[in-house]
């Protein structure tokens, strides 16, 4: 007789739940990046921070994010968070962009205490000219932005995992905490202080067919480009411990296809416009765990996708196709279309 297991759902909540960490001093990672601000390439120096991470991931977390195991397993205290900034400054090279992560929302006071937050970007106060940080819709509000401002003189930019403006997507595909219309008005009251809007939105979400993950991703860069200025497309990449993890593991699900990315960027461009800057800076583009196409091809893609990110310019993306795997792409989605 086969003994009980735990059911698959509980399974994977326990996977993706982190060690405790004793050390709550040192960032969980620093590195420096290629970005662009006012239309030019620049250099952007980047901090995850290690704090108790998403509240969501922790009671249920959406299905393609595993972020949570990165986290402190616990909250970090001011003074820890201090140290950790003040070890990555070591780093620092006067670079012009700087973002913080933590693996959830920067703004949520369980994570990075109020009192703290200030002093934090007070560290790049006459150094830096733009501050990133990421946050759930709840947490954006007039005095959480205006905390930021305490400290940085600069261009403050909030990131909103968007992921999509369909909220059946976003409810059963990705299964956020917040609904569609939560995070355009927190992107409204962005506006409304003078903050930059970020959108992050999610190219295949699971139980979407490539082709409709294509058209989802275009409708969505129409649909919330009034409220933002750059618009991020990020296809889904495999991280432990999450829904996606066990389908990708059973054959029943695959990272989007490079040509479907380059489709998005050219089609999301164009429904954008001119003023919204439409970026993406896949992770672990051109391996198995992530957008991929042949292997041979992906190199080639990946930097004209870069290229495009960086300067807005799209001819190098344009001219990009000459690999037999496109024509597979092409055969697999149009077979897509022809579902019921």
């Amino acid at each position: 007789m086969k003994s009980a297991t735990r059911p698959e759902a509980l399974t994977i909540a326990v996977d993706r739940k982190p060690v405790p960490a004793q050390d709550g001093r040192t960032p969980l990672k620093v590195w420096h990046e290629k970005e662009a601000l006012g239309g030019n390439p620049c250099d952007a120096f980047v901090i995850i921070l290690r704090t108790s991470g998403c509240y969501w991931a922790h009671t249920r977390g959406c299905t393609m994010c595993g972020y949570a195991r990165e986290t402190l397993g616990r909250e970090a205290t001011g003074e820890e968070i201090r140290d950790q900034v003040a070890r990555a400054m070591r780093e620092y090279r006067g670079e012009p962009y700087v973002k913080i992560y933590t693996s959830g929302s920067f703004l949520d006071p369980r994570e990075v205490p109020v009192e703290v937050r200030s002093e934090v970007t007070r560290a790049f106060q006459g150094k830096a000219q733009r501050f990133l940080v990421e946050s759930l819709p709840e947490f954006v509000t007039p005095e959480a932005i205006q905390n930021l401002r305490d400290g940085f003189s600069g261009e403050i930019e909030v990131a909103l995992g968007l992921e999509t403006t369909q909220d059946d997507v976003l409810q059963k595909a990705v299964t956020k905490v917040s609904t569609v219309q939560e995070y355009l008005d927190a992107a409204r009251r962005l506006r409304d202080t003078g903050a930059l809007a970020k959108a992050y939105l999610l190219l295949k979400p699971p139980f979407l067919t490539e082709r409709e993950a294509i058209e989802d991703a275009v409708l969505s860069v129409r649909r919330c480009r009034e409220l933002f200025d750059t618009i991020s497309i990020n296809p889904v990449h495999i991280q432990g411990g999450t829904l996606v993890e066990r389908l990708w593991r059973r054959g029943l699900y695959r990272p989007p296809w490079l040509w479907s990315l380059r489709e998005v960027m050219l089609r999301g461009k164009e429904a954008a416009g001119e003023k919204v800057r439409l970026v993406s800076f896949p992770t672990s583009g051109g391996n198995s765990r992530g957008t991929h196409n042949c292997l041979s091809c992906d190199g080639r893609v990946l930097r004209a996708v870069e290229k495009a990110a960086i300067t807005q310019d799209f001819g190098m993306l344009q001219s990009v196709l000459e690999c037999r795997c496109r024509d597979q792409w092409q055969w697999e989605t149009s077979l897509e279309a022809l579902a019921p």
